[in-house]
C-alpha cells in the first residue's frame, strides 16, 4: 500500500512538473497554470503528511531510540567509520566522506540511528575508527548503559578533543 500511494504521488508530481514547464498564452492558459501550481502545492503537502504518518507507524514514541553522533573540533581526531551496537546486536555503520566530516566539526548533528527498542536497560556500543594524533590509525570504543522507559530516548555521541591529553575523547550522553 505505502509502495502505491508514493508511486501514485511521483507520477502526479510528475505531470505537475511536465505541464508546468509550458507557457500560458492565455487567459484559459494562466488559468490552468495555477490551477497546476495549487496541486502542485497540495501533492507536496500530502507527500509530507504521508512520511510523517510513516515514521509515527514504523517508530512510535514509547519505543523509539534515536542515536546522533557531533564532533567538537576535532583537532586530534580525523573521523572515518562509526559503527554502532545495542545489546549485541549490530544495528548500522557508517562510513564518512570528507565533506561529512567538514559538516561535523562546523557543528552539524548526524542521526546515525532510529529504531525501536522495548523497555528496560541496555547497552549501547560504539566503535569510532579514524585517524588519531601524529598520524597513527586509531579505534577506540565508548560504551553506555541506559534505561529505556515509556516515550522516546535519545543519545548522542560525541568526539571532543582533550587538550589536556592531546588527544580525542568519546563521550556518550542521554538527551532529556
Amino acid at each position: 500500500m505505502k509502495t502505491f500511494i508514493r508511486t501514485f504521488f511521483s507520477i502526479i508530481l510528475y505531470l505537475v512538473m511536465s505541464t508546468a514547464w509550458a507557457e500560458p498564452a492565455t487567459d484559459q492558459g494562466k488559468a490552468l497554470d495555477q490551477q497546476v501550481q495549487d496541486l502542485k502545492k497540495s501533492v507536496l503537502e500530502l507527500n509530507r503528511e504521508l512520511f510523517i504518518l510513516e515514521e509515527e507507524l514504523l517508530f512510535p514514541g514509547n519505543t523509539q531510540v534515536s542515536v546522533f553522533l557531533s564532533m567538537d573540533i576535532g583537532k586530534y581526531f580525523k573521523l572515518d567509520a562509526v559503527q554502532l551496537q545495542i545489546d549485541g546486536k549490530e544495528l548500522t555503520n557508517h562510513l564518512y566522506t570528507e565533506r561529512e566530516v567538514m559538516a561535523l566539526r562546523r557543528g552539524g548533528v548526524q542521526r546515525l540511528y532510529l529504531g525501536n527498542l522495548k523497555s528496560g536497560e541496555h547497552e549501547l556500543v560504539a566503535f569510532f575508527t579514524g585517524v588519531g594524533p601524529k598520524g597513527r590509525d586509531y579505534k577506540r570504543g565508548a560504551t553506555v548503559t541506559f534505561a529505556k522507559g515509556i516515550g522516546p530516548k535519545y543519545l548522542e555521541l560525541k568526539i571532543v578533543d582533550s587538550i589536556a591529553m592531546q588527544q580525542p575523547d568519546f563521550e556518550v550522553r542521554e538527551w532529556e
